[in-house]
């Protein structure tokens, strides 16, 4: 018999899992001895936070991210091969989801192991919900780019598809550029576009407001500064 691959959701900042996981997704963890993560060291934080029953010296963790190497990421299934349960973790939110542990759920499915997804923050989710713009229609990209004329151009892409699919656009940026994004977006939108930004979810410090970009010209400058933010777009 193959084990189970869990996907566990982590708090999308400091403060208590306690405060974000259910009891018996915290019990579910608890339960696990092997685990692949994006870094050991975070990892460890959590799995600390959550009540371990056992020393962390005695957990496996195995790590994936950026560095690891495509040819390597099926290896790291050997525990669900040898009959043992397995979670899989991200550094914030939910695993899989613009996150290296994709790669790992898909190797998992391709060979026809169980995959069971757990309760837990999503920031995409939770900004949608918070937004008021379209949650029967959006889509996710990612990252905008970095360089200055390519992000541009995907402002006004981003902007033109939602006009015409009435679909809402959901990204993120690296928390350190959160500003340059947003000027960018003051800039190159249409006035009568409507912009969220989602910022600190979950976290005592958790702000969720939406105006259109002629209304955002008029504020204050918001206070983005190295704070994970999604961004969500509806013209």
């Amino acid at each position: 018999m193959h084990g189970t691959l869990y996907l566990i959701p982590v708090p999308l900042g400091p403060g208590k899992s306690e405060d974000v996981l259910p009891p018996p997704v915290l019990e579910r963890i608890r339960q696990l001895r092997h685990f692949v993560v994006e870094h050991a060291k975070t990892a460890r934080a959590f799995l600390k936070d959550v009540d371990m029953p056992v020393p962390l010296q005695e957990l496996a963790l195995s790590e994936l991210n950026e560095h690891t190497r495509p040819a390597d990421v099926a290896a790291l299934l050997a525990p669900l091969l040898a009959g043992h349960d397995l979670g899989l973790l991200s550094e914030a939110g939910c695993p899989a989801v613009a996150d290296p542990g994709a790669a790992l759920v898909a190797q998992a499915q391709a060979r026809g192991l169980r995959v069971v997804p757990l309760v837990g923050p999503s920031s995409l989710l939770l900004a949608l919900m918070a937004s008021g713009l379209n949650g029967q229609r959006f889509a996710f990209h990612g990252y905008l780019p970095a360089k200055e004329e390519e992000r541009r151009q995907a402002i006004r892409q981003l902007e033109k598809e939602s006009r015409q699919l009435c679909q809402t656009q959901l990204f993120i940026e690296t928390p350190y550029r959160n500003k340059t994004l947003f000027a960018a977006l003051l800039q190159h939108g249409q006035p009568s576009t409507r912009l969220c930004l989602a910022t600190d979810l979950t976290l005592a410090s958790e702000s969720i407001r939406t105006l259109s970009l002629g209304d955002w010209r008029r504020q204050p400058f918001p206070d983005l500064e190295r704070r994970p933010t999604v961004f969500l777009l509806l013209a």
